[in-house]
């Protein structure tokens, strides 16, 4: 069959939503399909190749493709993009805006999509005080988008409560789960200098509220005069963070966006990543995937916040889960630091990942997911 991947954002670009449809991608093609993605232009990726088509698209100030006219950029162009190609099925990516340009051809074409739900944006809208009568129309929005797909691919069981509830349980869901690119993100590789280090990598946003970090960090600086934070990545929250780290001087570090094996070569040798998710926010049910990164390279993780990270690093000793509180985080930190992992625990870390968070075999479920939807549609 020949299936287009609709998304603005994709590999190399970081990101748990670029990593998750190149393994869709790659499964679907060692399924014996034709793929092309449609996507767009971006940093280390500017050209079309490989089964990848990219279109120029507007980034906001951190770069990333969000906000509305952003989302725009991306999806009028990607009506047309579609128009003119022969295809069995799409797979889309959120927003909601990318399904209803999706829906539209494909009901033009009487073809199925199958939309890839790793959250409810409505949810996630309405936790960071979208305005309630924007929140009402993208509820209405998803809704419709999520209930004419031929199948929604959710990443969780929160997830897959959150859809049922918004659409009356009329989406077809497929739980296929969640995991990070375990070949990329390993013990096996060169590391960075061993030490006080702890890394954030990901999107800094209002949601993940990695501030906690910051915070956190600038608590332990006279009790750890040789540890330091690396923050890798973006988001709304960049520039309010770096005015915050301030008084940490480079002992605090905004590293901007890096490829997936700058990261892992860091986390090899960190002495924990950080993950998060503020509460109260919409996105309560979600997984911080880049905690699964840090864990798959050996690093353990402190996760602060809610979600269900919370008590799978708890019950598998992953490393330390606290409120997303800085006076905790800070403890946890100094906790890292006084006791750091062996390197069978770092092992044991990475292990444990492969056999339960590997995103290989989250791509080989859901490409046996829309493979069927599609034959059953």
């Amino acid at each position: 069959m020949r299936f287009l991947v609709a998304s603005r954002i994709y590999a190399p670009e970081a990101g748990a939503a670029a990593y998750r449809l190149a393994a869709v991608a790659g499964a679907l093609r060692a399924a014996g399909h034709d793929v092309v993605v449609l996507t767009t232009r971006a940093p280390g990726a500017r050209r079309s190749a490989d089964g990848i088509s990219r279109w120029p698209v507007l980034r906001d100030r951190s770069g990333a493709v969000r906000g509305y006219l952003q989302y725009a950029s991306f999806d009028l162009p990607l009506v047309f993009r579609l128009l003119f190609r022969r295809f069995d099925a799409v797979v889309v990516e959120p927003p909601p805006t990318t399904g209803v340009a999706v829906a539209l051809v494909a009901a033009l074409r009487r073809r199925p999509y199958i939309y890839f739900s790793a959250d409810v944006s409505s949810h996630a809208a309405e936790g960071i005080g979208v305005h309630p009568r924007v929140v009402s129309v993208l509820r209405m929005v998803e809704r419709q988008v999520l209930s004419r797909a031929a199948a929604v691919l959710s990443t969780s069981d929160g997830v897959t409560a959150a859809i049922a509830g918004l659409t009356g349980g009329r989406a077809k869901v497929a739980e296929v789960g969640t995991g990070i690119d375990t070949e990329t993100f390993s013990l096996d590789g060169p590391a960075g200098a061993a030490g006080p280090v702890f890394v954030y990598a990901g999107t800094m946003s209002e949601i993940q509220g990695a501030g906690v970090f910051v915070d956190g960090f600038l608590r332990i600086l006279d009790r750890a005069p040789q540890a330091r934070l690396l923050m890798y990545g973006q988001g709304v929250e960049l520039a309010e963070l770096q005015r915050r780290a301030a008084p940490a001087g480079d002992r605090i570090r905004f590293m901007g966006v890096a490829p997936g094996t700058e990261i892992a070569r860091v986390l090899r040798g960190a002495a924990a990543g950080l993950a998060s998710v503020r509460p109260g926010r919409g996105y309560d049910f979600a997984f911080a995937t880049k905690a699964f990164a840090a864990l798959s390279c050996g690093a353990p993780v402190i996760y602060a916040g809610v979600g269900p990270l919370r008590e799978l690093v708890a019950r598998n000793g992953l490393g330390h889960s606290v409120d997303w509180d800085a006076g905790q985080v800070a403890e946890a930190m100094l906790a890292v630091l006084a006791q750091p992992v062996p390197d069978a625990g770092r092992r044991r870390l990475s292990a444990w990942v492969e056999q339960n968070y590997s995103l290989h075999r989250v791509g080989q479920r859901a490409a046996a997911a829309v493979a069927a939807a599609v034959r059953a549609d």
